[in-house]
């Protein structure tokens, strides 16, 4: 048998498990190219991890036959350059960074499709008002982001003033790095020196759903529509659900929209995934970000509802294979990723155990629980958390219907023994 061997940058413990479920994972042999510690950090020495990586790779006496990730920046930049360094399929890195800047993605997309907000593109070191043309309510982010950080929505010009205060100390986070990546490309004026710039825009309503593809030899195809649910009233998200509620002649036109725009930019050889917003009561769409990409937040709601999790695009596409995923195969009709949350700092004073989670997901069956705060540790000291919320943990339930989802994800919350001790007194709040 002819093993491939495939490197994964940043793999995890979660993740590993899900790519050696995939069909035909006997011929792949995957391999962590460096950890994710150092690429999920709150310091990105980019040129350091590149070196680090390629160090790695050189020593490496086997062959090199693929290099992937699933992660947001770093990785999704390392990936382009690691290919073209070592002559492995993946996506060229103008198409990447088109797609993750938030500013050079809108004048890209303005090119071929209507589908957008109005835009603009402040400096958040000298910006006092947003750009003119543009009407509040806006939503304030970096240019690039991860994730939901440092992303305001802005309601007049005291929040858009607080949040350019917040975005002048964190956007340098991934800023500065990106603006690495800038400095290596041909990018066009007004983009080139833009990398701790902020996108305003013009914020939309309705529905919010990710299209999840991938594109091959420049043939975009597109297998999955996720819906995303957020809390009542709030800013965060509460589930990611598969399939999303869609009429037919919607999700047709995601795919139409979809690959209008992909086509254009020019993203080849890679999976992506877009976040769009139908608004019902108008039937628009209008498209909020894309992602260069899967999503590993989506990987067991694929693997639950057609049998194979969307791992093996990303695999498939860097070995020049069929990335092909069937469809309905899975135990399960509907397949949910749920965030339990809190809205307010606190330190966990206690958390699951290991032995508690197992004995919940035995009790609730077609769930897995993956803790995220853990005994301790403070909530704000979180990496990569939205800026209005914290992770505790994150439930990924199949069913048969919406309400068997609901109470299998009461009945886990109800038996999750979370102890939170608020850090402003000495209350301490059970999470059920």
């Amino acid at each position: 048998m002819d093993i491939k061997n495939v490197f994964v940058l940043g793999l995890d413990e979660l993740n590993a498990e899900t790519l050696n479920a995939l069909p035909h994972a006997e011929e792949y042999r995957f391999h962590q190219l460096l950890t994710p510690d150092e690429l999920r950090t709150q310091d990105i020495q980019l040129r350091h991890l590149l070196a680090a990586a390629e160090r790695q790779l050189y020593r490496f006496e086997g062959t090199i036959d693929a290099i992937i990730g699933y992660w947001d920046f770093p990785v999704s930049s390392l990936v382009p350059i690691l290919c073209q360094r070592f002559g492995t399929i993946g996506p060229g890195l103008e198409a990447v960074v088109k797609c993750e800047h938030k500013y050079w993605s809108r004048l890209e997309q303005r090119q071929v499709i209507d589908e957008c907000p109005g835009f603009g593109l402040v400096d958040p070191q000298k910006a006092t008002t947003p750009p003119p043309h543009l009407e509040y309510p806006l939503w304030v982010k970096p240019v690039k982001s991860a994730g939901s950080t440092l992303a305001y929505h802005v309601h007049d010009q005291h929040e858009f003033q607080r949040a350019m205060r917040l975005l002048r100390d964190g956007v340098g986070w991934l800023g500065e790095p990106f603006q690495y990546i800038l400095d290596h490309l041909h990018a066009p004026a007004g983009i080139a020196a833009s990398g701790q710039g902020c996108l305003v825009e013009e914020a939309v309503s309705g529905t919010q759903v990710t299209v999840e593809g991938y594109v091959q030899h420049g043939a975009v195809h597109v297998y999955g529509v996720v819906g995303s649910v957020g809390y009542p009233g709030r800013e965060s998200f509460l589930r990611f659900q598969y399939p999303a509620a869609l009429p037919a002649n919607v999700t047709e036109r995601l795919t139409q929209v979809t690959t209008r725009v992909i086509g254009h930019i020019g993203l080849d050889h890679s999976t992506f995934n877009i976040e769009f917003f139908w608004n019902e009561e108008n039937d628009t769409l209008t498209l909020l970000e894309i992602n260069p990409r899967h999503s590993q937040s989506h990987a067991r709601l694929f693997q639950m509802v057609d049998g194979v999790p969307n791992h093996h695009a990303m695999v498939s596409l860097a070995l020049g294979r069929d990335p092909a995923l069937p469809r309905g195969n899975g135990r399960y009709r509907i397949a949910t990723k749920w965030f339990l949350r809190r809205f307010s700092d606190a330190r966990v004073r206690r958390a699951p155990t290991a032995e508690e989670v197992a004995r919940v997901e035995a009790d609730v069956p077609g769930t897995m629980i993956h803790p995220v705060a853990q005994q301790d540790q403070l909530l704000s000291a979180l990496p990569r958390q939205d800026s209005y919320s914290y992770q505790l943990a994150d439930l990924y339930i199949g069913a048969e219907t919406e309400d068997e989802l609901i109470d299998k994800y009461e009945r886990c919350v109800a038996a999750l023994p979370y102890e939170l001790e608020d850090t402003a007194d000495t209350d301490v709040e059970n999470v059920h």
